[in-house]
């Protein structure tokens, strides 16, 4: 699905409700400061299709402001494909050679469209595809503020994935020229308020067009949000992760099994396209955090059933896209939006499990039977259990170890808000084909943990690249003596604490590391080798704690610096 990515920025109330801190970006995501939680608004494609105009653009703006649903975060208002111009050689285009806007659709033109839907405090999203329309070419049109024209930096043997009028040349970004016309459209783009950009038929051949338009939407000024589209090669997901916000780890969710032209109209989904992205988010789960996110594609909740998904499919549904932190972008008909899915929408417990920053694990995948869960900043867990079948209950069964802890756990269904008291060691639920049962669990005697990626580093990086982890990362210290890591910790009072350090050290060698508390040694500490660099140990100390904030200080003693890091627990 053509879906648009973007930002979510009024989520902040329903992350007060659960006091949930939001972690720092790892090193290795985008830099430009954006989507530090996942994006949450509207986009076309689902439902308005190949017929966008100004009238259906407004009307959804508006609903999302009426419905309250703007209130709850869903503020992008995000306008995908078939807003362009073409004749028989594709897209129409500007004197500059951008993609001319078809006024017929959009009498009032696009800047006027986004200064509506800013006006109601909503941001607004744009749409594009690699490459310069043939047009542009044969008419040689001028490059923007330069000498340069079409044919200087056009390659016109080889053509770009185009879904509507096609005939995109590919650019010869050897050429000065190709990164000039590809920031004139970014400052055009921002000259009319877009706030987030879609570049969609992306693939492992795309690499230099995305890096283009990364430097290109930087040098307008303006922040302007980057999503990737679509069924992206897991591949190059580190690449992905260093240039955009977001990116579609596979095709669209949408069915194309309705009723009218090129399958639009309902239902726009089935439970089939849905649970195919459990296996994806797993796969990609690790390249999630704030900065840069794994999505899923648009959320297909608002107009009940004839979406092609039960109640039971719709909350699962939503549930797993909250789960994986993946944007939540609705697909559907704002303006006939039905009392049960906007209760859905606007659940804030589940709006908190989404804009957490942290992705879910699986951690059971049995036939039917799923089971995943995260641990969140202030050290709750959240575990959702699924039923993927279309026909016949299922018991699906987690115990506390399994997602992460040990020991009793106070648990609220998240759904309905209701205590489910507390639990000893493991969690079950009979559950209906399509159901899932999702819960927060509340260890009775949490530790409080300390993030290694977001604690002070010195000769050392936050990394990713390794699997296992908690969090967005760990520390990777450099192999040299006197790199370390530091913690700020927090005690209600002064006394003896119980210090867990979870670390792997993949060498056979051991690397000692020297704990100091408050600038005082306490001792040096062995970290022997775990087997390899994704087998993480534990290692428990004793240290004494002054009353408010303390730091705690992990230093490597040898040539080859410390393991690496993922976390300290206080006890």
């Amino acid at each position: 699905m053509k879906a648009v990515l973007m930002k979510a920025g009024l989520a902040a109330l329903a992350l007060a409700a659960t006091c949930l801190a939001v972690p720092a970006a790892p090193a290795a995501a985008s830099d430009n400061g954006l989507s530090i939680r996942p994006a949450m608004g509207w986009s076309s494609w689902s439902f308005v299709r190949r017929w966008p105009d100004e009238t259906k653009m407004k009307a959804q703006a508006d609903a999302l402001v009426s419905s309250g649903l703007a209130d709850k975060g869903y503020v992008y208002v995000n306008l995908d494909d078939f807003y362009q111009k073409c004749d028989s050689n594709g897209f129409m285009v500007d004197d500059y050679g951008r993609w001319a806007v078809d006024t017929a659709k959009f009498p009032s033109g696009i800047k006027a469209l986004a200064d509506y839907v800013h006006a109601k405090g909503l941001k607004f999203g744009f749409y594009v595809t690699p490459g310069i329309a043939k047009n542009a070419v044969t008419a040689n049109k001028p490059i923007e503020g330069t000498s340069y024209h079409a044919q200087d930096i056009a390659d016109t043997s080889q053509t770009h994935k185009n879904y509507n009028c096609k005939n995109m040349y590919r650019l010869k970004y050897s050429h000065p020229g190709a990164q000039a016309f590809i920031n004139s459209w970014a400052d055009q783009m921002a000259s009319w308020g877009v706030d987030y950009l879609k570049i969609d038929g992306v693939d492992a051949s795309t690499v230099a067009d995305v890096e283009a338009w990364d430097k290109a939407l930087r040098q307008t000024g303006r922040p302007i949000n980057f999503a990737l589209s679509n069924n992206l090669p897991i591949a190059q997901a580190t690449t992905w992760k260093r240039l955009a916000n977001s990116w579609r780890t596979q095709g669209d969710v949408e069915c194309y099994c309705g009723s009218g032209p090129n399958g639009s109209g309902y239902p726009l989904t089935d439970w089939a396209h849905v649970v195919s992205r459990f296996n994806s988010a797993a796969s990609w789960q690790q390249y999630a955090g704030p900065g840069g996110w794994n999505d899923y594609d648009s959320l297909q909740i608002g107009n009940g059933d004839q979406v092609g998904l039960t109640a039971d499919q719709r909350r699962s549904h939503m549930t797993h896209w909250a789960m994986a932190a993946s944007p939540l972008l609705l697909g559907t008909d704002l303006t006939a939006l039905t009392s049960v899915d906007l209760a859905m929408l606007k659940n804030d417990r589940l709006i908190a499990v989404n804009q957490d920053g942290v992705a879910a694990q699986r951690v059971v995948n049995s036939g039917v039977n799923q089971v995943w869960r995260k641990r969140e900043a202030n050290g709750d867990y959240i575990v959702a259990l699924y039923n993927t079948g279309t026909s016949g209950n299922s018991t699906v069964s987690v115990t506390w170890a399994q997602a992460g802890f040990t020991g009793p756990a106070a648990v609220t269904n998240l759904w309905s808000g209701a205590s489910e008291g507390t639990v000893a060691s493991s969690y079950s639920a009979t559950l209906r084909p399509g159901e899932t049962r999702l819960i927060r669990a509340r260890p009775a005697a949490a530790a409080t943990r300390y993030e290694a990626e977001n604690a002070t580093i010195s000769q050392g990086a936050a990394e990713s690249n390794h699997s296992g982890f908690s969090g967005t990362g760990f520390v990777n210290a450099d192999n040299v003596t006197g790199s370390y890591v530091e913690f700020t910790v927090n005690a209600a009072e002064a006394g003896s604490r119980t210090v867990t350090i979870r670390y792997a050290n993949g060498t056979s060698v051991n690397r000692p590391m020297s704990v100091a508390v408050n600038g005082a040694a306490v001792q040096t500490r062995d970290f022997p080798g775990t087997g390899d660099w994704d087998t993480w140990a534990d290692a428990t100390l004793t240290v004494s704690l002054n009353a408010g904030a303390n730091t705690v200080r992990l230093t490597g003693t040898t040539a080859n610096g410390g393991p690496n890091v993922d976390y300290l627990d206080l006890s």
